[in-house]
């Protein structure tokens, strides 16, 4: 079914903000929760979960964020709390839980490496599924992956030096080292059963390492499903249907939405024009007649240059290029950090003060946009 059928391709995005006190540090959203539509608490406390609707088109989705940000920042003013959009906290001792059942269980099935996943801030986009071409969709974002790189926003964990993108690496290569399945970048799919399948013994090897980790197993079956029991950085989502992408970090909302717009429009690409999609070698391109998709282990090397190196990696940013992405049009905070020193805590409630005003900045230049 084309785009011309069918209708625009909707698209939404959830974005996390860290939420911090007058003096930078981390503490409980409180009331914000309670400000606006879409408003959620995340599985850490000091972390709130931004949401949009399906909108068919950039300009509404960003509309839509900005007034949402707008009426939260507006709260967050009254009651002395700023949001920051870095992806790590830069440098905090712990960062709390919420309690919960779901939490109980993903702590012992990950065991002490769950302390990574604490300390991350990331941005989900859906795109709608394409009836017959949800396969295709699937694909492109896994090959899409490494335009995470477009909106890194913090290296620093605990205060150290991680990578361009330290939450990616906490995700990927600490936080769920030990259960790549339930959090790594799965390969292509030759048909939508597959998914079902791969979900399903994902699901199973969930289970059995919840029991063998002294969970009961009604717990576990209680508190997760085959989907909800997976965190791969691309997804097909049942309940929303859409096809997810879970890869960038929390960043501004301006490069939030041109990220989804980006993503959105190579995903259109695949019903406006009718392209093939293929898979082959290791370069990668989208032109008008076709996208050819590179090997998946072609996509893992992509994927580490944008972990570890950025947009300073020359054959990422080529790459992404290739792949439909303007990539003079992201500007990462991560490549703000030049400094390669520590970072004491001292020094990480400041810089989160001085990105929270970025975010109030960010957003005040949209709002006239948005009144006319």
């Amino acid at each position: 079914m084309s785009v011309s059928e069918s209708g625009p391709i909707r698209r939404s995005i959830e974005v996390e903000y860290w939420v911090i006190d007058r003096e930078g540090r981390l503490t409980e959203p409180g009331a914000l929760v309670e400000t606006s539509p879409g408003v959620e608490r995340e599985f850490v406390a000091p972390l709130l979960e931004v949401k949009t609707t399906p909108c068919e088109t950039t300009s509404a989705l960003e509309a839509e964020l900005y007034d949402r940000l707008g009426r939260l920042l507006q709260r967050a003013d009254e009651l002395g709390l700023g949001l920051v959009p870095l992806a790590t906290p830069l440098n905090h001792e712990e960062v709390e839980e919420r309690p919960s059942e779901r939490t109980r269980v993903q702590n012992r099935v990950v065991g002490e490496a769950f302390e990574y996943v604490r300390h991350c801030a990331g941005t989900h986009v859906h795109v709608e599924q394409q009836p017959g071409s949800e396969v295709d969709q699937f694909n492109t974002l896994v090959a899409l992956d490494p335009a995470l790189a477009l909106v890194n926003t913090s290296p620093y964990f605990r205060g150290e030096r991680l990578c361009a993108g330290a939450r990616s690496k906490l995700y990927r290569r600490m936080g769920y080292d030990d259960v790549p399945h339930q959090g790594w970048l799965w390969r292509y799919l030759d048909s939508a059963d597959e998914w079902d399948r791969r979900l399903e013994r994902r699901y199973d090897d969930f289970v059995r390492r919840a029991i063998d980790a002294g969970v009961d197993r009604r717990t576990v079956e209680s508190s997760f499903d085959p989907e909800s029991a997976v965190w791969t950085p691309v997804q097909f989502r049942a309940a929303f249907d859409t096809v997810e992408w879970r890869s960038p970090d929390t960043a501004l909302p301006s490069q939030v939405v041109r990220l989804a717009d980006s993503l959105a429009g190579v995903v259109e690409h695949l019903h406006t024009t009718d392209a093939t999609v293929r898979i082959e070698g290791d370069t990668g391109r989208v032109t008008d007649d076709a996208v050819v998709l590179p090997e998946f282990d072609a996509v893992l090397r992509y994927v580490e240059a944008a972990m570890e190196d950025g947009l300073d990696s020359p054959a990422l940013r080529s790459y992404l290029d290739r792949m439909g992405f303007d990539v003079g049009a992201f500007e990462p905070l991560s490549h703000e950090f030049d400094r390669h020193d520590p970072v004491s805590r001292e020094e990480a409630r400041e810089l989160r003060l001085q990105y929270a005003e970025r975010l109030e900045r960010d957003v005040s230049r949209a709002m006239p946009v948005r009144s006319d």
